[in-house]
């Protein structure tokens, strides 16, 4: 099995810390040069010295803020003009949590740009590159929501929902074209995100923080939280040759919590 991602170039979203991080380090460990894109620079820099470079990948970042897709636009475009992108991973946090009445209109407004436009625009920007190069990756990280939308998160649950629909009819057309698209759909996964929900739920039913974890591992068939790291193994599984036939799919990585076959 090749799993071998040597000579590709990737760019990752989100990639300072949790999911994003962890995607990062497994890319470049499996010989990826890997482009960051986030919208702290120091937290960039950081993130560049702990990756790996032992098959002489050379590794850097973008900088941009996901809240800003005209930034976000103008940084893509910039970067395609020099470098071949064969791997883009669309990785971005996820919005507040709060039920439907609490939710404006600019709520849904602000996250669809920070995930759909922007996926978009990213999207549209390599795509030319991966059609040059004779393949490509597009991966997306979204959440398991997609399948069963999780409880006090309405605006998460509208806005991943229809980047999952947006990665399904892109994967029709650009399938042609040696370019695969897929999405990941995360659980409960050991993260700051993760903390956040924890603490909001106790706070919202007046409960600790120990009664909500040992709530949420019982809904979960193998009774842990994910790691990072094991949606950076799914992910960099997709990016490689091994996957060359899988299109258009998401896939959860929640220890079995979605309840659909």
């Amino acid at each position: 099995m090749n799993l071998s991602l040597e000579g590709k170039y990737a760019v990752i979203c989100g990639s300072t810390q949790g999911i994003g991080l962890a995607i990062a380090e497994e890319l470049a460990l499996q010989g990826a040069h890997c482009t960051l894109m986030a919208r702290n620079e120091a937290s960039l820099q950081s993130v560049i010295g702990i990756l790996d470079s032992s098959l002489r990948q050379q590794h850097n970042y973008l900088v941009a803020d996901f809240s800003k897709p005209d930034e976000v636009k103008n940084v893509i475009e910039l970067h395609v003009k020099d470098h071949p992108v064969h791997i883009l991973v669309n990785n971005t946090g996820g919005p507040p949590a709060g039920p439907a009445m609490e939710v404006s209109e600019n709520d849904f407004l602000k996250a669809m740009n920070q995930h759909l436009i922007c996926n978009h625009i990213l999207a549209r920007a390599v795509i030319p590159s991966m059609k040059k190069e004779g393949n490509g990756r597009i991966i997306n990280i979204i959440s398991s929501s997609v399948r069963i939308p999780i409880h006090n998160l309405m605006v998460s649950n509208t806005t991943r929902a229809a980047v999952a629909s947006w990665a399904k009819t892109l994967s029709n057309e650009v399938g042609q074209f040696n370019i695969t698209v897929n999405s990941i759909l995360p659980g409960f996964i050991s993260t700051g995100r993760l903390d956040q929900l924890i603490e909001g739920n106790a706070k919202r039913r007046n409960s600790s923080r120990d009664k909500i974890i040992e709530e949420m591992i019982t809904t979960i068939p193998l009774k842990r939280f994910g790691d990072p790291s094991e949606i950076g193994a799914i992910v960099a599984f997709l990016a490689s040759p091994a996957a060359s036939y899988i299109n258009g799919v998401s896939i959860p990585v929640d220890g079995g919590k979605t309840g659909t076959i």
